[in-house]
Parts: structure tokens; C-alpha cells; sequence
């Protein structure tokens, strides 16, 4: 088995990537079970906060380390929650404020189109100068009611039209297929498979 430390505490993601990686023989380790603080998020990109945080696991660890950055973006409101879907209303991070929050911005709003976006960086090491990463994209809209009990984040109100669900309505199984974090773990995959790491 090869040891991977991925940078995040959040259970939801761990599980997402436990489930798509260890078939391919890696040994996965949250950075919090390893003492990995974890780092401030000051960049403006998505790309940039995801590759901060590999870095800094894999310094820490010694390990390889995979990162994502990933959020709720609206264009309406120009892209936001984006890179501050986690702390949407503050401190301390909460989904459930962080929902309150969106839903009371968009209330009257007939546009209520969102996109969830992901992006996840793997480094081999510390100074990997050449990172691999991937990317991925899942549309629908915020509904004012939350549906379903799956999920995490802002699942229970992403309304997928062509599923008439929202996230928080699939299983598991159904959104690693088509959300944003499974089809960037789809395409990295794919990397890893083609560079045989």
C-alpha cells in the first residue's frame, strides 16, 4: 500500500476520496490523524488554496499529499460563496448558517442558478515541481427549502432539474459519479493510472 495523506478534516470529502482511491492500492491517512494543522486559505483561486494545502501536508508528513479546494459558486452573485463556501457567515464554520445565509441573499432572486467546483492537486512530495491536478464541475440551482438527508454542505439545497433531486437526495454511490469532486477523482485517477504512480 502507498501512504497518502489527504489535506482535510472534513468527513464528507475523506469518505468521497477513501471510496475512489484505495482500490488503486493507496493507503489513506487524514492530515489530522497525522498532527496536520491546518494551514490559512489566503489565495483567491480555487488552484492556488488546493496546492497551499498539499504543500504544507506534505511537508508536515513527508508523504505524498492530495488537496482539494473546492465550493459553491452562483453567478448571480458573482461567484460567490466561491473560495469562502466553508466560512460563507463567519466563524465559527457552520452549515447550517452558511445556508441560511445563501438562501436569504437569493430570496426573490428568480436566477438562482449554482455550480459546485472542485479542484484537487496530488503532490509526490514537497517541491513536486509538477503537480498533478484535476478538476471538475456540477451545475443546478439553490432551492429555498432543503431536501434530502445525505450529503453535506450545501447538498440538502443544490437542486439538480435534469434529476429533479437535490445532492442531498442521491447516495453516495450516485454523486461519486456526477458531482464536481467525483469527476475531478475520476480525472486524477485517470493521471495517476497514466503516469503509474
Amino acid at each position: 500500500m502507498r501512504k497518502l495523506v489527504i489535506a482535510s478534516n472534513n468527513a464528507g470529502k475523506l469518505g468521497e476520496i477513501r471510496h475512489l482511491l484505495e482500490p488503486l492500492g493507496f493507503e489513506i491517512f487524514p492530515q489530522s490523524a497525522l498532527g496536520v494543522s491546518e494551514p490559512e486559505e489566503p489565495h483567491v483561486t480555487f488552484v492556488e488554496n488546493a496546492l497551499l494545502k498539499a504543500r504544507h501536508a506534505s511537508l508536515c508528513t513527508g508523504l505524498p499529499a492530495l488537496a482539494d479546494d473546492s465550493g459553491i459558486c452562483v453567478p448571480r452573485l458573482n461567484g460567490k460563496p466561491g473560495i469562502h463556501s466553508a466560512r460563507y457567515a463567519g466563524e465559527p464554520k457552520s452549515d447550517e448558517c452558511n445556508n441560511r445565509k445563501l438562501v436569504e441573499t437569493l430570496l426573490g432572486e428568480p436566477d438562482r442558478r449554482a455550480y459546485y467546483y472542485c479542484v484537487m492537486v496530488l503532490l509526490r512530495h514537497a517541491e513536486d515541481p509538477q503537480p498533478i491536478i484535476a478538476d471538475g464541475t456540477w451545475h443546478g440551482e439553490i432551492v429555498l427549502e432543503p431536501r434530502g438527508e445525505g450529503g453535506f454542505g450545501y447538498d440538502p439545497y443544490f437542486f439538480l432539474p435534469q434529476l429533479s433531486r437535490t445532492a442531498a437526495e442521491l447516495s453516495m454511490e450516485q454523486k461519486n459519479r456526477i458531482s464536481h469532486r467525483g469527476q475531478a477523482l475520476a480525472r486524477l485517477v485517470d493521471k495517476i493510472r497514466e503516469e503509474e504512480i
